[in-house]
């Protein structure tokens, strides 16, 4: 029988090793090392990724396995592993599948004649960069560290937060190539087990060939019901204290290799709204730092379509705010200056991301040059629509949510063009619309969005919209 089409070791190093070469193909892939060696007076092979291994580590095992004599080598495996393997993290397997996919990962790969099962040192380290705070999801007071891009690495922040036994990281992966390793976070004690039962049902009916987007494809395989809603069905966060409250909250905390943030699932829209910046605080700053966002976000959507209604109806502004009204020329309708500023923003967000350090400084001044004072001049623009827009471009940024910010812009604007076509019949339609988009959505586990508020929970509201003092701090 070709021993290629077996699923399991021989226990005979000469067969094993001619299938490894030809389903690795060591003569193609130079990073995939092997060096073939004695123990004991018999034949053995070593397996390993060149990068993934400690080189220190395995020059210490190298030296302490070829040391043994062929009267010390165990008989099997099993004793083998219990005698002669100085090294703790060290498992076994005869399924070539799963020797396969550990050497893909990093682990090396032992194989000795006779043994029908193979060694699997987990001895891997990968490329990664130190833990640091991370650039969007910055606090005023708290801790620094964030998630990288080592999966390994974003478990141990949670576990140094939460030091219970209760505490489940399970390992699963998806991607037919890409194998990405995905972690499960959650206390078993107050998780919704059915809910859990159904994300883990949907990473293993997962079938993709790689995860490329990392979690944005996870969650679009995992909620597959229609798009077309903006708002936010997961939150996503680079601060292990945020996604540490949410696992003891009895949410799930989902962590994809490669990938320096959490997903956090199942999430209401006073969820995304949170911030960490509200409990490094007392209550009555942290409150009115949750204020201050609720107010800024209510604004942003209604300032300009508002405004856009009002310059339609000037008989509406009352005498005392007669200064907001148009004073110059207006050389463009309103609703397409108000359109044109919303794709221009978005275009110096992008290129903000794509500019060289060394440039941002005198591409930003040039850029407000240009879009600033020269633009109003040229008569392009009125300077009221820059002044809302720019408003509007900078509180943006007070929801760390970058989905919420984006949802919040599809809503503004089709305010816009609904308000510029029907007048205050389309600036309240919009606005119905908006506020069914919120009311109807669902979250992933199919339960209420705007949960406590329907279903009604005042003790919840309260601790949603306030920000109060912790149950160990009562008196």
């Amino acid at each position: 029988m070709d021993t290629h089409t077996k699923s399991e070791m021989t226990g005979k190093l000469g067969p094993d090793l001619d299938y490894m070469k030809k389903t690795l193909a060591i003569g193609t892939n130079f990073d995939v090392v092997y060096r073939v060696i004695h123990i004991g007076g018999r034949e053995a092979c070593f397996y390993f990724i060149d990068g993934f291994c400690k080189d220190e580590l395995m020059e210490k095992i190298l030296q302490y396995l070829i040391e043994l004599t062929e009267d010390e080598m165990a008989d099997n495996v099993h004793d083998m592993l219990k005698k002669h393997m100085p090294y703790v993290e060290v498992d076994v397997s005869k399924v070539w599948e799963d020797i396969i996919h550990n050497l893909m990962s990093g682990v090396l790969i032992l194989m000795v004649d006779g043994y029908d099962k193979a060694i699997l040192l987990d001895s891997r380290t990968y490329p990664a960069r130190s833990v640091s705070e991370p650039e969007k999801d910055k606090v005023l007071r708290g801790s620094k560290d964030g998630f990288v891009e080592t999966v390994v690495f974003n478990t141990a922040l949670i576990r140094r937060r939460i030091r219970s036994t209760d505490l489940r990281m399970e390992m699963m992966n998806a991607g037919e190539s890409s194998q990405t390793d995905i972690v499960l976070c959650y206390m078993d004690s107050r998780v919704d087990h059915a809910f859990l039962d159904k994300i883990k049902d949907g990473i293993r009916n997962i079938r993709v060939d790689a995860l490329t987007m990392n979690q944005e494809s996870l969650a679009e395989c995992l909620y597959k019901r229609s798009w077309f809603n903006p708002f936010p069905k997961f939150k996503f966060t680079e601060r292990p204290d945020t996604a540490a409250a949410h696992v003891l909250e009895g949410n799930i905390v989902i962590l994809v290799d490669n990938s320096p943030s959490a997903m956090i699932t199942p999430t209401t829209v006073f969820d995304v709204i949170d911030e960490a910046d509200d409990y490094y605080f007392p209550p009555i700053t942290g409150t009115y730092l949750r204020f201050s966002r609720f107010l800024i976000a209510f604004i942003t959507y209604f300032l300009t379509p508002t405004y856009l209604l009002l310059m339609q109806n000037a008989q509406w502004i009352p005498e005392a705010f007669d200064f907001i009204r148009v004073k110059d020329e207006m050389n463009l309708p309103l609703i397409w200056q108000f359109l044109i500023l919303e794709l221009a923003i978005d275009g110096l967000r992008l290129a903000a991301v794509n500019t060289p350090n060394m440039l941002s400084t005198p591409l930003s001044v040039m850029a407000a040059l240009v879009l600033g004072e020269f633009s109003v001049n040229s008569g392009w623009f009125n300077s009221e629509v820059m002044l809302y827009m720019a408003f509007v471009a900078i509180a943006n940024y007070t929801q760390s949510s970058y989905e919420l910010g984006y949802a919040l812009k599809f809503m503004r604007i089709i305010n816009l063009i609904a308000t510029a076509l029907f007048g205050i019949w389309g600036y309240i339609g919009a606005i119905v619309l908006c506020i069914l988009s919120i009311a109807c959505n669902r979250t992933v586990a199919n339960t209420s969005y705007i949960y406590p508020l329907i279903p009604f929970h005042g003790k919840e509201l309260m601790r949603r919209v306030f920000r109060l003092r912790l149950p160990g701090a009562k008196k």
